[in-house]
């Protein structure tokens, strides 16, 4: 019996996630670090547990395959190539965990981080909110406000932001930037803008 298509392609799918997920866990945790943010540490922890289960899933879909076994070592190639995966995670969790765990940094980070006039916010979206609806490009987040979005939170899924990302209610929005425009973020996000031009 051999792999069909549609099989191969989820396979695929999973596989691309896995690998996008470790990397935007590399994001934020370095981002975390830069910034002493514990809101992207504890973001970086939930995605390590997220992760675990995707590398289960993906290892299952693999084995349940029905290879025949002049494939096999092709298919372990890929339960391989989510190993790594799951390796990088890892590695993103242990930046973290000096977060976390409130550990003093090396002077010369010591040294940027205080320098810094960066910060890190979190919102939701609400439903009010001229954002939902709206691709990443053309929010316009970045030139209203100052703050980028690191990453989208979509119930159980983490989102990289990309361009033509759309952006809906009840998102979680972790942006940074500076800290003079984090006001203007949460406004944005709130849908609270009208309200306030109508009472004044």
């Amino acid at each position: 019996m051999s792999i069909t298509e549609e099989h191969f392609k989820k396979i695929v799918d999973k596989l691309v996630f896995l690998k996008d997920t470790s990397e935007l866990m590399i994001d934020l945790a370095y981002s975390s670090l830069l910034l002493n943010s514990q809101a992207l540490a504890e973001e970086v922890e939930a995605l390590e547990n997220h992760m675990d289960n995707l590398h289960t899933e993906f290892e299952r879909l693999v084995l349940s395959s029905g290879f025949t076994p002049e494939e096999s070592k092709d298919f372990l190639g890929l339960i391989r190539l989510g190993v790594v995966t799951e390796e990088i995670a890892d590695a993103a969790m242990e930046i973290a965990d000096v977060v976390l765990r409130g550990l003093e940094p090396h002077p010369i980070l010591k040294l940027v981080i205080e320098e810094a006039e960066e910060t890190v916010t979190k919102v939701t979206v609400s439903e009010t909110s001229t954002l939902v609806g709206k691709k990443i490009r053309e929010a316009q987040i970045q030139e209203e406000t100052g703050m980028w979005v690191l990453v989208i939170r979509r119930g159980n899924w983490w989102l990289r932001p990309r361009p033509d990302t759309m952006i809906k209610a009840g998102d979680t929005l972790i942006a940074a930037g500076y800290a003079e425009g984090e006001a203007d973020f949460e406004t944005l996000a709130s849908g609270d803008s009208k309200t306030t031009e109508e009472d004044e």
